[in-house]
């Protein structure tokens, strides 16, 4: 069935209406943890100051660490003044907020704690005007997704009382492998309704993702350059200049490629390559996205080396001081077999991609934090000013720069002031936010509005999620056998020796960006 709040039509004529959510209230299972307080809250809190959310909204909170609601405000105050990004606190704002938050310990394996869970729901409805509508997060370690989803069916919260609406927000990663994907998503469509079901990547929240469907739907001068014809290949970053930090027992079970290749680098790719919708809805451009990555050519198990390559940072510097490396890190293994770095090409068959490369990478302990794609143009067919140009003439490119300064440039060719021909390569840049006068949204407040008011365009559907596991499981699989040559790459650089002959072999080289 349906769910009865999903807003059919979130855009008029081409423009997102910013429309307030309606009233609701917002359950956080793991509301103790660190995403609740650094991302969540504080998003919620800045959706509050900028009046997109309904008079009632309330927050309730769940986790096993006892609290009452007095503590549980004061810590999410103590939250937004330190996260929230919509400047300071106002104290009125700020009151009508912390009215709304709630907060209920939990054991989310006892069917009790639901029960109880139920009786508060019930009571802000009554008191708070939510209207029976409620959205769950996610926000705990996967291990518990089962218990909590199994247990919302069993209690009868998965139903909205008073023809109201109930929406499952589930964090990543969904799975980890195509078996556990698939196994997840059999589970929660048991409770839910696939249209009651928002997977999110806060990837897709992020501005400059976001403005890739307006930059190649909405300008002229770009959509028919959009293919092969014209473009020799994409690559897509995302580098760090971090190591694991605190994350180390997490990262020795995902990994450079589950952590950021699997889901956010192929969602960015899908919003890149995808065909034009023809009518701007979520269904139409998850559609389409899911059309997209099932065109990607397969990789064969004998291929991975051809088409895949991975890394490991050893002792480096890192902003001019020394660093350990990722073997000598918290909770990692001396011997760790675990990749830090990681390097794909996909091949789109279909007939706007074909044969165009899409190299994908990310790593820690880089040079530098960013996040970008950059889609390289072919050269001019004859290169008529060769003997003149001053250095190495750049192909031109287009860098949409996801974070930070997010924004977009074009990269092309210009004469020298001067007597003589003299050309070199300059930069056309655009800005979120000089030229707009105003901050760019976090991710967290954009996908949190979407999902309160039904729209779940920015959301990956269980179709997707489960292709995306296919293609990448052979390298994944292939990564299970030792590396005998890690750390390969010293911290600070640019990643092994190994990434750049990947691409070399093509003909091509990595960006620096």
């Amino acid at each position: 069935m349906m769910d009865p709040g999903v807003f059919e039509n979130p855009l008029r004529e081409g423009l997102r209406l910013e429309l307030a959510a309606e009233p609701c209230v917002a359950v956080i299972f793991g509301a103790s943890g660190d995403l609740t307080k650094r991302k969540l809250v504080p998003a919620l809190y800045s959706l509050a100051a900028q009046n997109l959310l309904a008079g009632g909204f309330s927050v309730v909170g769940t986790a096993r660490t006892p609290m009452n609601d007095e503590a549980f405000r004061t810590a999410m105050r103590d939250a937004v003044h330190r996260y929230a990004d919509a400047g300071p606190i106002e104290g009125a704002v700020w009151e009508s907020f912390a009215a709304g938050l709630f907060y209920t310990p939990t054991d989310t394996k006892k069917p009790e704690s639901y029960k109880k869970l139920a009786e508060v729901l019930a009571k802000i409805d009554r008191e708070r005007g939510t209207a029976g509508n409620r959205l769950f997060y996610v926000s705990t370690p996967p291990s518990l997704y089962s218990d909590i989803i199994r247990l919302l069916g069993a209690t009868g919260l998965n139903r909205a009382p008073n023809g109201g609406w109930t929406r499952i927000i589930i964090e990543k990663p969904f799975g980890e492998d195509l078996q556990s994907a698939r196994v997840l998503n059999r589970e929660v469509l048991q409770v839910f309704a696939e249209d009651q079901v928002y997977r999110i990547d806060h990837y897709l929240g992020k501005e400059t993702v976001q403005n890739i469907m307006v930059l190649r739907f909405a300008n002229g001068i770009f959509e028919p350059i959009w293919n092969r014809r014209y473009i020799d290949h994409v690559q897509i970053t995302a580098a760090e200049s971090l190591g694991v930090e605190d994350r180390g027992g997490y990262y020795e079970q995902a990994g450079a490629f589950r952590d950021m290749i699997e889901n956010h680098l192929l969602q960015v790719l899908a919003h890149v390559a995808m065909e034009p919708v023809s009518v701007l809805d979520a269904n139409a451009v998850r559609d389409e996205k899911t059309k997209l990555v099932r065109a990607i050519r397969p990789i064969l198990p004998e291929e991975v080396s051809r088409y895949a390559v991975r890394g490991q940072y050893g002792e480096g510097l890192a902003g001019g001081e020394p660093v350990e490396g990722y073997r000598q890190e918290k909770n990692v293994s001396p011997e760790s077999n675990t990749e830090t770095y990681a390097a794909v090409k996909f091949i789109i068959d279909n007939w706007r991609w074909a044969e165009v490369p899409f190299y994908l990478r990310s790593g820690k302990r880089l040079p530098k934090r960013v996040t970008e794609v950059a889609i390289q143009f072919r050269r001019a067919p004859h290169l008529l000013f060769k003997h003149v140009a001053s250095g190495h003439l750049e192909p031109n490119a287009l860098i949409l720069r996801i974070q930070p300064d997010e924004g977009i440039s074009l990269n092309f060719s210009a004469k020298m002031p001067g007597q003589a021909i003299n050309i070199r390569t300059v930069r056309m840049d655009f800005q979120y936010g000089t030229s707009f006068g105003k901050r760019s949204p976090e991710a967290y407040e954009r996908l949190l509005l979407d999902a309160m008011r039904g729209d779940s365009t920015l959301f990956a559907r269980g179709d997707m999620v489960e292709m995306a596991w296919e293609l990448t499981m052979p390298i994944l699989e292939a990564w299970q056998q030792p590396a005998s040559h890690f750390p390969n790459y010293v911290a600070g650089s640019w990643g092994p020796k190994e990434a750049d002959d990947f691409i070399e072999r093509d003909g091509r080289r990595w960006r620096r960006p």
